[in-house]
């Protein structure tokens, strides 16, 4: 694993610079290259917070690649650029195979799996300080675990597996099923849920955490993700019930939830999946399949996307729109939605049985797009086709897509737009990982 050794292994203070400014921060170990041990034993407050500050921050690593990768293999877009494999690889043009060496499979591995080791040496060092209180030490070892849940299930959802055991970088545990990863993964979240029972936080998360920054109100956000975890396990009973308890409203705002923040601060980055309007060259163009397949009047068109002054192609493929999925460089990114949590409720509704309050949501759903209400039938088969088109749209470019194809069986139903491509549902670990 000597990728992740090099990337991981020591706490990379430089790329939060620009995170940093809503805490306090006492005087830190060699903070231009500060080594693990200068925090996991005795750290300070102001080490514990800016190591928080770090978790938050890496939760972004490889967010751009993820979107776009996915997004190509499940032929939701195209990133025309300057890189051949972004229209060649992920494509599987002339029957080429996926490279476990290239971007596309190392940067979102890397990137997430950095956040996870942040959060074990965030751990370590809240359990090995005297200068907190218990109840402190339990709000950083919860919104650790949660953190590190979640990175844990965007894992799963890119590659089909994933590595549990990362605390020692020299001592790794095996690859494993996506199955076992996601328990796992729960296990994690309801360990965190307990931690933060009756914690108090000494830190500052971000304000793209507004509302979401207390132990009380992130409880809410860690079910939220236990909701999407339970689903994508196939429990739709055990994601009802988290979902009782997370900031899920079947009538609420549908954007309310917590968010990527980003900036042109030195040190930070900005929103890697915005584009400017009408360029030429790095642009995320629609598959026209997902124009030609919308409902008559689908809001989600025109608000996600936009016709382009002029027909863009590349590598004989071509598009007629352009995302507008964000505004600007600065524009925020969605961790999980309340638009994306009812979805999981209709999901877990059918999965339960429930078949009319699965109804119900995906009415909602439609609703908010402008259509209809659902008239189809209440049978799972009926219901679960709408809900995989409603996702298809209302999460369109969020790396969820090409995780439904794979996990429901779909890859048949994905357009070959040239004579000889491939379609693959999952990323191949790096090559790093098999050494």
């Amino acid at each position: 694993m000597k990728t992740y050794k090099k990337t991981i292994k020591y706490i990379s203070y430089a790329m939060v610079i620009g995170f940093i400014s809503a805490c306090s921060i006492d005087e830190v170990v060699d903070p231009n290259r500060p080594s693990l041990g200068g925090v996991q034993i005795d750290a300070n407050v102001g080490q514990l917070n800016e190591l928080v500050v770090g978790v938050e921050s890496s939760l972004r690593n490889g967010l751009g690649i993820e979107t776009t990768a996915s997004g190509t293999m499940a032929r939701e877009l195209y990133l025309f650029d300057a890189d051949p494999r972004n229209t060649g690889d992920l494509l599987g043009k002339n029957g080429i195979a996926l490279d476990n060496n290239s971007f596309y499979s190392t940067a979102q591995w890397n990137g997430n799996y950095r956040c996870i080791k942040n959060t074990n040496i965030l751990i370590d060092a809240a359990t090995n300080t005297e200068a907190i209180t218990e109840e402190e030490r339990q709000g950083y070892i919860g919104v650790a675990k949660t953190f590190a849940a979640y990175e844990l299930i965007q894992i799963v959802k890119s590659y089909n597996v994933a590595r549990i055991d990362v605390a020692d970088e020299d001592n790794l545990g095996p690859v494993v099923s996506a199955e076992e990863a996601l328990t796992a993964a729960k296990t994690m979240l309801d360990e965190a849920f307990t931690a933060l029972n009756g914690s108090s936080f000494a830190f500052r998360l971000s304000e793209g955490f507004d509302g979401f920054n207390t132990p009380a109100t992130f409880q809410d956000f860690n079910r939220a993700v236990a909701a999407m975890a339970a689903v994508y396990s196939g429990s739709g009973t055990e994601a009802l019930d988290a979902l009782t308890n997370s900031y899920f409203e079947l009538n609420g705002t549908l954007t309310a939830g917590p968010k990527h923040i980003f900036s042109l601060s030195p040190g930070d980055q900005a929103n890697p999946v915005f584009r400017a309007p009408d360029l030429n060259g790095d642009q995320i163009i629609v598959h026209n399949s997902w124009i030609e397949d919308a409902e008559d009047g689908d809001t989600r068109v025109t608000t996600k996307t936009a016709p382009r002054l002029d027909a863009q192609g590349q590598d004989d493929l071509n598009g007629t729109n352009e995302t507008r999925l964000y505004a600007s460089q600065l524009s925020s990114i969605d961790i999980l939605r309340n638009e994306e949590l009812i979805l999981l409720y209709a999901e877990a509704s059918i999965l339960a049985s429930n078949f009319d309050d699965a109804a119900t949501a995906l009415s909602i759903i439609r609703n908010s797009a402008g259509l209809i209400d659902y008239v189809g039938a209440l049978t799972p088969d009926a219901l679960t086709t709408e809900l995989l088109k409603q996702r298809r749209y209302s999460l369109w470019s969020e790396n969820a897509r090409l995780y439904d194809v794979r996990r429901y069986n779909l890859e048949n139903s994905l357009p070959i737009d040239r004579q000889g491509d491939l379609v693959f549902t999952e990323l191949p670990i790096p090559l790093s990982e098999n050494n």
